[in-house]
């Protein structure tokens, strides 16, 4: 999934797995509690929510479920570099008229022009160094104006081997059953998370373990 050119059914067959797997495992409720948790400290009209890494837009879809439930008024953005996710996004998103996307790199000065109240990142900051990370995080404290909510998963050998057990005899995705495992291995542990958290000059933000072995950060900016 790192290679921005990829393109065409394996996309479209990777996407459509991950949306599967992650309503399995239960993940994605993370994310949402942690919108959440931002959104009940605050009193606003309307909210504008950018997902980054937002993929085939899967949580961006459970945000407007969310909102209309709690009858919430949303703008929700998502933004991927690869323009042939935001192709797919796009069209997965069909009857969802709060939800855009753009395709661009989050480093980017378009991107940085992007205002929001509240950013979320779900499976995507461990694709990045720490260093990366640290740059990435102090970057969103200054472009948030409430707070950034992360879902990422734990480093732990028991997700390791569930997963890669999971993808081996469920997923037909060729990129998912090799991605996965790697995913896991790429991730945090608490202290990890911890040190760049303070790296990027947040100081008031929550670090909670949830299921299915993913770390939720509430950070308020």
């Amino acid at each position: 999934m790192d290679d921005l050119n990829s393109e065409g059914p394996i996309i479209e067959q990777t996407l459509r797995a991950l949306e599967t797997i992650n309503k399995w495992l239960g993940g994605n409720y993370v994310t949402i509690d942690a919108i959440q948790k931002l959104v009940s400290q605050h009193s606003k009209d309307k909210w504008r929510i950018v997902d980054i890494g937002c993929g085939g837009g899967d949580i961006l879809k459970l945000l407007a479920k969310w909102s209309r439930k709690k009858n919430i008024t949303v703008e929700l953005v998502g933004v991927d570099a690869n323009p042939n996710v935001i192709a797919f996004a796009e069209a997965n998103s069909a009857g969802y008229p709060e939800i855009t996307y753009h395709a661009i790199d989050i480093f980017s000065e378009e991107f940085k022009a992007l205002n929001a109240d509240i950013i979320t990142a779900t499976l995507f900051t461990h694709h990045f160094t720490d260093h990366q990370l640290v740059k990435l995080l102090n970057m969103l404290k200054d472009q948030a104006t409430v707070g950034i909510a992360i879902n990422d998963l734990h480093r732990h050998w028991f997700a390791y081997h569930s997963i890669n057990l999971l993808t081996g005899l469920f997923s037909k995705s060729p990129m998912v059953k090799n991605d996965a495992g790697v995913s896991v291995l790429r991730s945090f542990r608490k202290s990890e998370l911890l040190e760049i958290l303070r790296q990027s000059g947040l100081s008031n933000f929550s670090v909670r373990w949830m299921w299915a072995f993913r770390w939720q950060i509430v950070a308020r900016v």
